[in-house]
């Protein structure tokens, strides 16, 4: 009994590789979520009084006066390193992917033949074709340098915050969406191609190099989009190698095939037949770009509280998306560059079930159920109009877990108390509540485009005991450091600490965490006592309810003490 290794496993592979590549992005879009101050469009023409009493309040305790054996922060450089894994790996499948599609595809036989029967021995044409991988890899990482380059490290911190540049993701990865459905293809000027075909014809080394330049020229239609949302991610990931880590990862995996295909030029007649299944590669992926889309125009909306895009409409579009996914692989869909689909194969009929259920289980949101594997994606649980489970953790009663008896919280008409407690949104009213009723304070350094921070929100804080512990033992102060609402003119300063203007709530907060705890990560929770001094070191997003239980237990006992 022999394996015949067909057309419909290879599109089986494909589909589940693009299904991979969906979710480690969304993977590695949270392994890092950062923010600084925003970019400055205007110049400011009039001098900012300064005015930083906030800042000049706190002073952090030293190492030696934080308690031993609490709960460490873990360090930037830890961070970085996660996530630059995921980046790498994210596109190493996004690599994978772009192999597949039309564009690219039917050349690898065509140039691993040119390798092997253009050479006098398997061994030159085996170093030539590691050459002609290692300039792909050289190419597109050299793009993702570009990106640091041409943007600024800083600059690559804010985007993940930034409200233009996210509603411009919104727009780019719509418009990587329409054209893999088909509606026009992403061409680059003819020119191009052309000088740079005419130069892989000299010869040598440089002749190859320019070659795999071509490659790239060629195959851009198809992998500009791939291409595009990885250095989107990866760019708004905050890590300063982002881009051209992903773009190593990419340029990897498009390369190997040709290296090993030149090594064992036989494995060539296993190849499938190039038809209508390399066009079905680009419509899931461009369900996939459609899908990941809406999340950049959520991050907008709540930063500006425009109070269109809330949790049940987000919902209802990925529902939709991912049911006509799921249609569209059963063959009940067809754009105008599909072939006919004559029989569903029983691989194709399991991923569709596979897309189908994932769109079912997404329709309990919709009544307010926490979905806590793509909850890091949905806009927060309070912007829910319907919402049947947020109550099931106070006793069935829609009130807030302790009620503030002083009337409506500073901000509170903007921002949303996570499950119902009781959250302030101003430090210095927090603090002075926290005095009153003799409770210590955790500050909750946050963020509308934070997807730990809805992961933590919906994952480990409906845990009983942590609830608990928040709604009855800690006085919360949730501080947003990428909103958008203005300040009061009265309230605006120049930063002693960055020398910048302080014009929007986001600013503010932003500028206080960097100030006076050296970060700007998010999230980022803090334990403070009525001193204003920590009571543990600081931690970010842990998503262990034991342990996070355990750092506030041991807050809350320093406190005591």
């Amino acid at each position: 009994m022999t394996f015949k290794y067909d057309q419909t496993s290879l599109k089986t592979l494909v589909l589940g590789l693009l299904l991979l590549f969906c979710s480690v992005t969304a993977a590695f879009s949270q392994q890092a979520d950062t923010a600084i101050d925003d970019l400055e469009f205007t110049e400011i023409k009039e001098e900012v009084p300064v005015k930083d009493s906030i800042t000049a309040t706190i002073v952090p305790a030293s190492k030696d006066s934080v308690k031993a054996g609490n709960t460490a922060l873990v360090t930037p450089e830890q961070e970085e390193k996660q996530g630059l894994t995921g980046i790498f790996i994210a596109g190493f499948i996004g690599g994978l992917a772009a192999l597949l599609m039309p564009c690219i595809f039917p050349m690898l036989p065509l140039t691993v033949s040119f390798f092997t029967k253009g050479s006098q021995t398997k061994g030159k044409a085996v170093s030539r074709a590691m050459f002609y991988g290692l300039s792909i890899i050289v190419i597109y990482v050299v793009l993702g340098l570009l990106v640091t380059v041409i943007f600024g490290a800083d600059a690559l911190n804010s985007l993940s915050t930034n409200g233009v540049f996210n509603f411009l993701f919104f727009i780019l990865l719509l418009i990587f969406a329409v054209s893999f459905l088909g509606a026009f293809e992403i061409t680059l000027p003819s020119s191009w191609v052309n000088k740079m075909d005419a130069n892989s014809d000299k010869g040598g080394l440089a002749g190859l190099f320019f070659m795999a330049g071509t490659l790239a020229l060629v195959s851009f239609s198809c992998t500009g989009p791939i291409i595009g949302t990885l250095l989107v991610q990866a760019a708004t990931s905050g890590a300063l190698l982002g881009p051209a880590i992903g773009m190593f990862g990419f340029s990897f995996a498009l390369a190997i095939p040709f290296a090993l295909f030149a090594l064992f030029p036989s494995w060539l007649s296993a190849l499938p037949k190039s038809g209508g299944w390399l066009n079905s590669v680009k419509v899931v992926l461009g369900f996939l770009e459609l899908a990941l889309a809406m999340k950049f125009l959520s991050n907008v909306d709540l930063a500006y509280h425009w109070n269109w895009f809330d949790r049940e409409v987000f919902l209802v579009l990925w529902i939709v998306i991912f049911g006509l996914m799921g249609l569209y692989l059963l063959g009940k869909l067809k754009f105008s560059h599909d072939s006919p689909v004559n029989f569903i194969s029983v691989p194709r009929l399991m991923i569709s079930v596979v897309v189908l259920s994932f769109t079912v289980y997404m329709i309990p949101g919709l009544w307010g159920a926490p979905l806590k594997s793509i909850s890091a994606f949905l806009p927060p649980q309070g912007t829910q109009d319907f919402d049947l489970y947020t109550p099931t953790l106070t006793g069935g009663t829609t009130a807030t877990a302790v009620k503030h008896e002083e009337g409506p919280h500073k901000y509170a008409d903007i921002f949303h108390a996570p499950l119902n407690l009781n959250v302030f949104f101003d430090y210095e009213e927090g603090m002075a509540y926290a005095k009153k009723v003799n409770k210590p304070v955790m500050i909750d350094f946050t963020g509308h485009a934070c997807v730990n921070c809805r992961k933590m929100e919906a994952n480990v804080w409906p845990d009983k005991a942590v609830y608990s512990k928040l709604s009855n033992d800690f006085v919360i102060i949730q501080l947003y450091v990428d909103d958008k609402t203005e300040l009061g003119a009265n309230e605006k300063f120049t930063s002693t600490f960055s020398g910048k203007a302080v014009n929007t709530i986001g600013n503010k907060w932003s500028d206080f965490q960097a100030a006076k705890f050296n970060s700007n990560s998010q999230p980022y929770y803090v334990l403070l006592g009525h001193d204003e001094k920590l009571l543990v070191q600081p931690t970010g997003a842990n998503y262990n309810a034991e342990e996070y239980l355990k750092f506030l237990n041991n807050g809350l006992n320093s406190f005591n003490e």
